[in-house]
């Protein structure tokens, strides 16, 4: 199971990665980290730079994906219920405002937020964003998120199995609080992004 588990790996991320990037909230990320974790010396199942292109690979695949489902179909959607009508009357215009000045940073950082990242490509579409700037802006976005989730990953799982075989238990210990301060450090950073 496990050997199964590690040849078809690869497949698995991006799949989790593209079905999240099209609108389902999946674990996309998780499945980075761990392949990432999974490339490390001491594990060596992938190899990392192999990750981080299957990861921006399913980034942008998947985005595209709920683009074109928002852009074509995300109207006719909308359009379907009467109440959910009525408020896709009031909340699309400022959409579009939004996305005409806004569009491009948003979906390169959507990239970063768990919640943006299922809904940005879907409200890209339906805001009319155009193709290309919103293709280029994606692609720009799951390249730098595949590469620092990779790296920072990679990273993490190596100084773990370093710092377990150097100092046993009290290595892992340390690890680990560096690891909660910098993703608390992270948590508040996104979160100073969300307010501006």
């Amino acid at each position: 199971m496990t050997h199964q588990l590690i040849a078809h790996g690869l497949v698995l991320v991006f799949a989790l990665v593209a079905v999240e990037g099209v609108g389902v909230p999946l674990p996309g990320e998780t499945a980075v980290i761990t392949a990432a974790i999974l490339a490390t010396p001491k594990q060596h199942h992938y190899s990392l730079w192999a990750v981080i292109a299957v990861a921006a690979s399913g980034a942008i695949v998947g985005d595209n994906t709920g683009y074109w489902l928002g852009r074509r179909g995300g109207r006719a959607l909308l359009e379907r219920w009467a109440p959910l009508a009525r408020h896709a009357h009031r909340v699309l215009p400022p959409a579009e405002r939004f996305f005409a000045r806004h569009g491009p940073k948003t979906v390169f950082i959507a990239r970063f937020i768990v919640f943006l990242r299922v809904t940005a490509a879907w409200l890209a579409g339906l805001s009319k964003m155009p193709w290309r700037r919103f293709v280029v802006w994606n692609a720009a976005g799951g390249i730098t998120w595949a590469t620092l989730v990779g790296l920072i990953s990679y990273e993490f799982g190596k100084a773990a199995a370093d710092a377990i075989g150097q100092y046993g238990l009290y290595g892992l210990v340390v690890v680990v609080a560096l690891a909660l301060a910098g993703f608390l450090g992270v948590r508040l950073w996104r979160r100073r992004l969300e307010q501006t």
